[in-house]
């Protein structure tokens, strides 16, 4: 492994000695923890299933049975009981909005409001606890619950002429603003096109208040920045809530704003999650000279990351395809980003060693960039890249095996293909959605498959997600039998992408992701076994304990 992104051998072999002297010390009766009495899935393909592991110095010191490891408990040694229960390890999301998510928690939610009438009623009672003038924010709509009609200011300014609203669509690639919010940003019928994205307009030529992709910071850079107190506390709320779920890492796709909130709470001891903070690629730069002075950070908080976009979503109708859009003949999507650009900012990150992760959900995005991932490894030799995309929702057939020859890693949310499966076909068709989420087409093909929830554009929850890729019924319960059922996938090659897969794709195999010696302890304990219960019953489970580095920070009978 190239040391920059990890541990190499030099690393190796002093986990090696650690762990000989953590073996040592529980042997002696100096745990720190044990858990016990259940069973646990380590994620280990040499020693899968153990009854109890032992830990010590925030690391797994043992793992095996419960006489063996019973040996380990001394006076000072907090026992945890299983009761019978599953233990596996921590949940690794690989791609979050984190920050936003903390923010989501406590603005106004919209995600099942079914119709236009619903959507005005939320705001107009999430704005009636604000101050005048203060901005509504959040949302998560989906017009697809009322018909797939976009929504339009007109439903909205009557309800809430105190506020400026910009609410976006669960997927973030489309927002609606009210007629104050385009006051404020100063957008008029003579504002320009913006390139990457789309103002929206009526067949009159009024704007609708409705703006797609990069076209969306016409209003959001009017939008006030929070402050670091309201950060700091966003990162809590949405620490408490990963806690709650099970999620001990998380892959953060956000902003060098989010970056410094990180830094804050790891300088305080305070982070509860492991995080690794991508930043935009664009500011390749900035982030290659910050590695070089700094490094690239700790067990708990690393950076290395850069996140880029080819094209849009599905849903907004701006992913990009090869063939116009079935509902709409004159549309193939957009480029959020010229490939020119992409490319050049690529073989930046590239001379840095920097680790890429790019945004691409139309066949033609996910092609072309999967030829420029190819193009720049040539030029540049021999490196362990571990490129990135991201989503890689909709494949043509000819890319499936590509995934595997280049080694670039597909990083998936299982929860969009149950939601997006309601209504994918109508807008691309069956031939085309034949491989939209593709998750056995990949493994099978021995693509390095990743997964995770893309929050809050999804629910953070890791067991739906895993409920997603093993049963793919859809929301609306019309797919009992599974939405292309031939890319569900077995229960444990599901909690495999979001474990060992998961810490593999962020370079820390060798720290998170499975239940041995020597690793980090971040564990989760279930009510009940997800290999064991039917499909269905998988999203029903709860998580009723997790372990970061061995401390306990949530449990759920507290």
């Amino acid at each position: 492994m190239d040391e920059r992104f990890g541990p190499g051998p030099r690393a190796a072999r002093l986990a090696a000695l650690a762990v000989t002297a953590l073996a040592a010390a529980c042997g002696g009766g100096g745990a720190d923890l044990v858990i016990t009495g259940g069973s646990i899935w380590t994620g280990d393909a040499e020693r899968p299933w153990a009854e109890a592991l032992s830990v010590a110095g925030g690391a797994i010191a043992q793992v095996g049975s419960a006489d063996e490891i019973g040996q380990a408990i001394g006076p000072g040694t907090q026992v945890f009981d299983l009761d019978g229960r599953f233990a596996m390890p921590g949940f690794i999301d690989t791609h979050t909005h984190f920050l936003d998510g903390g923010f989501r928690i406590a603005a106004v939610d919209l995600r099942d409001a079914d119709s236009p009438e619903e959507l005005a009623r939320r705001l107009s009672e999430y704005g009636a606890g604000l101050e005048e003038g203060e901005w509504i924010l959040g949302g998560d709509w989906d017009h697809e619950l009322w018909g797939g009609r976009l929504p339009d200011r007109a439903w909205i300014d009557s309800v809430t002429q105190r506020n400026p609203v910009f609410v976006t669509r669960l997927d973030w690639h489309m927002a609606l603003a009210n007629s104050r919010a385009l006051e404020i940003a100063g957008i008029s019928p003579d504002t320009p096109p913006v390139a990457g994205g789309e103002v929206v307009r009526d067949a009159g030529g009024r704007l609708t208040g409705v703006f797609k992709d990069e076209a969306m910071s016409l209003v959001s850079d009017a939008i006030p920045r929070p402050s670091e107190a309201q950060r700091d506390s966003a990162l809590h709320a949405a620490m408490r809530h990963a806690a709650s779920l099970g999620v001990t890492s998380v892959t953060d796709m956000g902003s060098w704003a989010d970056l410094e909130t990180y830094e804050r709470a790891n300088s305080a001891g305070a982070l509860t999650v492991r995080v690794y903070a991508y930043v935009p690629l664009a500011t390749v730069d900035s982030l290659a000279r910050r590695v070089e002075a700094d490094g690239r950070g700790d067990d708990w908080l690393r950076i290395g990351g850069l996140k880029g976009f080819v094209d849009g979503s599905l849903g907004s109708g701006t992913a990009l395809f090869d063939e116009p859009y079935s509902d709409e003949p004159d549309n193939t999507g957009l480029f959020v980003t010229p490939m020119e650009d992409l490319e050049e900012q690529v073989r930046r990150a590239e001379a840095a060693g920097l680790q890429v992760a790019i945004h691409a959900i139309g066949d033609r995005a996910i092609r072309l960039l999967l030829d420029m991932y190819e193009s720049v490894a040539a030029d540049s030799g021999p490196r362990d890249r571990r490129y990135r995309v991201e989503h890689a929702q909709h494949l043509a057939p000819s890319e499936v095996e590509r995934f595997a020859q280049l080694g670039v890693v597909a990083a998936m949310q299982p929860y969009h293909a149950i939601d997006d499966g309601r209504w994918a076909e109508r807008r691309i068709g069956g031939d085309r959605a034949r491989l939209t989420y593709a998750f056995r087409s990949l493994m099978d093909a021995g693509a390095p498959v990743v997964f995770g929830s893309d929050w809050t554009v999804a629910p953070l929850d890791p067991l739906l997600g895993v409920y997603a890729a093993v049963t793919r019924r859809t929301l609306d319960g019309k797919r009992p039998g599974g939405w292309i059922p031939e890319q569900k996938v077995e229960v444990e090659r599901a909690m495999s992408a979001y474990t060992s897969a998961a810490s593999w794709a962020g370079f820390m195999e060798e720290r998170t992701g499975v239940l041995s010696p020597g690793r980090l302890a971040d564990v989760v304990v279930l009510s009940g076994n997800p290999i064991e219960v039917e499909a269905g019953g998988i999203r029903d489970l709860s998580v009723d304990a997790t372990f970061v580095g061995g401390r306990e920070v949530y449990s759920r009978h507290e």
